[in-house]
């Protein structure tokens, strides 16, 4: 039987002219696109045999490839539903076929759907499969020239203190704690609802992520100032485990109708939860924190993350500029005599 159903997808079965048997997923609840993929695997495996082609591989075999060698990445479930996405455009066709000018039209369809920067999360998939199946597996010679879009920059959302204030006394306590330990500690949300005990030391005033807990897989360490330490103290005896509870269960989501509803009368728009992290950097570099401080104490891998930071610190930068003050005026005393 050439082609048979496992549940609602359809699946092939052939044997090739050495006598090789051929079973696979044609990952495809529709017959017809299942027969064609068949039919062009036959004619593949015939060539290879009879005329000496070098074997053609399909663009479902390279993603299903590069599902399985990436899945201790943080983003691997991210690439499962991207990969989803893109089988109604390359589903059975050949990694050859998949030229410059045919992913583009791909980017550009996402780009009208979303935004060029999830469009360029999608390309870079892409792009990093056929580098794959190009450089580490030799399925093709070489990968196509994939272009991204320009993506804008994102201007740095973050509110005073007056206005977290009133933010936080429009939340429920176990919000508002939280909203006050992200402050205090500049944690990303994650890291923040997933915190234990385990990783708290109040004795020393420390905590730490562990690195599969980052987002740059190194482990963070974190200073516990008094705000933060107050707000644990608050925890305590509340979950065994967990940090941040609400009524004996571990605290998952924040994003709750209870966020929004106290943004809106705080007067609050266009703030996200990570913003909370853009607030605390923010502050630290209004208030003469060099940005390379910062960039240790929020684990940022690249400056560059940092530096959208640095026109907050005029005052910071002017100190530095005045030193030449003293220089020049030594100068223009030599050039007066």
């Amino acid at each position: 039987m050439s082609l048979f159903k496992r549940g609602k997808t359809w699946w092939i079965s052939f044997t090739t002219p050495s006598g090789e048997r051929v079973r696979c997923s044609a990952a495809t609840e529709d017959k017809t696109q299942a027969q064609e993929f068949h039919d062009k695997l036959k004619a593949e495996s015939w060539r290879v045999v009879k005329l000496g082609d070098k074997p053609k591989r399909t663009w479902d075999e390279a993603a299903y490839k590069w599902l399985m060698e990436t899945q201790d990445k943080k983003t691997h479930h991210d690439d499962v539903a991207k990969i989803n996405w893109l089988q109604q455009f390359f589903r059975g066709k050949y990694l050859d076929e998949l030229t410059r000018d045919v992913i583009a039209g791909i980017g550009e369809l996402k780009r009208k759907e979303t935004s060029p920067a999830t469009a360029n999360r999608l390309l870079a998939l892409i792009r990093s499969i056929l580098r794959r199946a190009a450089l580490d597996w030799e399925w093709i010679d070489k990968p196509p020239v994939i272009k991204l879009y320009r993506e804008a920059k994102r201007r740095v959302r973050y509110l005073s203190a007056t206005q977290a204030s009133i933010l936080i006394q429009e939340l429920p306590q176990h919000l508002g704690d939280m909203v006050t330990f992200s402050l205090a500690t500049g944690l990303r949300r994650s890291n923040v609802t997933k915190l234990e005990w385990s990783q708290v030391d109040m004795q020393r005033n420390v905590a730490w992520i562990h690195g599969d807990q980052a987002k740059a897989g190194k482990p963070i360490h974190v200073t516990l100032n008094a705000t933060a330490i107050a707000v644990l103290t608050r925890q305590i005896g509340k979950h065994p485990r967990s940090v941040f509870s609400y009524k004996g269960k571990p605290i998952t989501q924040v994003n709750t109708k209870a966020w929004y509803k106290a943004l809106k009368r705080a007067g609050i728009e266009d703030f996200r939860w990570h913003d909370l992290r853009h607030t605390w950097a923010s502050w630290l570099t209004q208030n003469g924190v060099p940005l390379n401080v910062i960039q240790e104490m929020g684990a940022w891998e690249s400056a560059e993350m940092v530096r959208r930071y640095a026109h907050l610190a005029p005052e910071q930068f002017a100190q530095h500029a005045r030193v030449l003050d003293g220089v020049l005026n030594v100068t223009n005393l030599a050039q007066s005599k």
